[in-house]
């Protein structure tokens, strides 16, 4: 009797209106708040190594970068809600293998954003207290670098093969973002080695689909999970 009043209340699973609507908010609070983060820190932190250290003694750039870090968890949670409610809005139509690739390469991308961001946040905590050797320098930079250009962004990347996959399939977003997608999977795959700015392509796209999901949410059309509900 319980499952029945739920299924019947405004907490219905699947809802129409607010499912489609949750994950684009959340797709923009994602996009927002990881590209301020990306840009802060490259403005911030020096391209070259020989210079890793002197923006520690800066305390604008210090300052600029602690904002950064701490815009990333935030920036996390609203990409963990981005997924969730996108295989909710999906529905019964996922595909068990696409989802599970999907769904883990989202877990493993946030995973070592949250990583990078530790490492770097650590430098900074150390450095409040003492200038941290070149060497320890090196190593997090080396180690932040590794986290976020090899291993996240090429998580990314899947992440994003499989949405356009998945989205293709049941055409629950227009077809120029699925193109888009796909441009923006090379471009990470590849790209992300000749620029670190390539970094924000993902951010980016992700906030082109969620766009494009609030306005179709703003027009009523109806989520593809409940069309038949």
């Amino acid at each position: 009797m319980t499952e029945d009043v739920l299924g019947q209340g405004p907490l219905r699973s699947g809802s129409p209106l607010r499912t489609p609507r949750a994950a684009a908010l959340a797709g923009i609070i994602f996009s927002v708040l990881l590209i301020t983060a990306l840009v802060l820190l490259r403005i911030s932190v020096p391209g070259r190594v020989g210079q890793s250290g002197t923006w520690l003694t800066n305390p604008g750039k210090r300052a600029a970068v602690a904002v950064a870090l701490n815009f990333v968890p935030f920036a996390g949670i609203a990409f963990l809600w981005f997924i969730g409610v996108l295989r909710d809005r999906i529905g019964e139509r996922e595909d068990r293998f696409f989802a599970t690739v999907f769904l883990g390469s989202g877990l493993l991308f946030v995973a070592m954003l949250f990583a990078a961001a530790a490492v770097s946040g650590g430098l900074i905590a150390d450095a409040a207290f003492a200038q941290p050797d070149t060497s320890t320098l090196a190593l997090g930079r080396n180690i932040t670098t590794a986290l976020l250009n090899v291993y996240s962004m090429r998580m990314a990347a899947v992440f994003t093969l499989t949405t356009v996959t998945i989205a293709r399939r049941t055409e629950i977003v227009s077809r120029w973002l699925t193109l888009a997608g796909l441009v923006c999977a090379l471009v990470l795959l590849i790209g992300i080695g000749i620029s670190p700015w390539a970094q924000l392509v993902f951010p980016a796209w992700i906030l082109a689909l969620s766009v494009d999901i609030l306005m179709a949410s703003l027009r009523g059309s109806p989520s593809p999970g409940t069309a038949d509900s």
